[in-house]
């Protein structure tokens, strides 16, 4: 069964960039749609980006669009956030999903493979 593992949070200053990454345990995350979600404390979960299987186009949220860009690499069985110009209201806790359907999509609930998450405080 897929295991996701998140890497990369930490603390950052506002208009800095952070690398999460989103490693699986198996070789072919590469066909399953994978999506980052983040919660900040108090509120409801929210999808920010997200890539279908194969080749596909990766979504974002409007919040993070221009911002945020979502990648693979096949080789490592991993899926990235590359985040730029953060914001104090980009802290959360961020999560990657993955669907073995290889959808698309910013609905958490599509997804059956979650991360434990990791942290990102942006802060000055």
């Amino acid at each position: 069964q897929l295991q996701l593992a998140e890497s990369g949070g930490g603390l950052v200053q506002p208009g800095g960039s952070l690398r999460l990454s989103c490693k699986g345990s198996i070789r072919s995350l590469d066909y399953y749609g994978v999506g980052w979600f983040r919660q900040a404390p108090g509120k409801e979960r929210e999808g920010v980006a997200c890539i279908g299987g194969g080749f596909s186009i990766p979504n974002y949220a409007d919040s993070v669009k221009g911002r945020f860009t979502i990648s693979r690499d096949n080789d490592r069985n991993t899926v990235y956030l590359e985040m730029n110009s953060l914001k104090p209201e980009d802290t959360a806790v961020y999560y990657c999903a993955a669907d073995a359907s290889g959808r698309d999509t910013l609905i958490a609930e599509s997804y059956a493979f979650w991360g434990q998450g990791t942290r990102v405080t942006v802060s000055s």
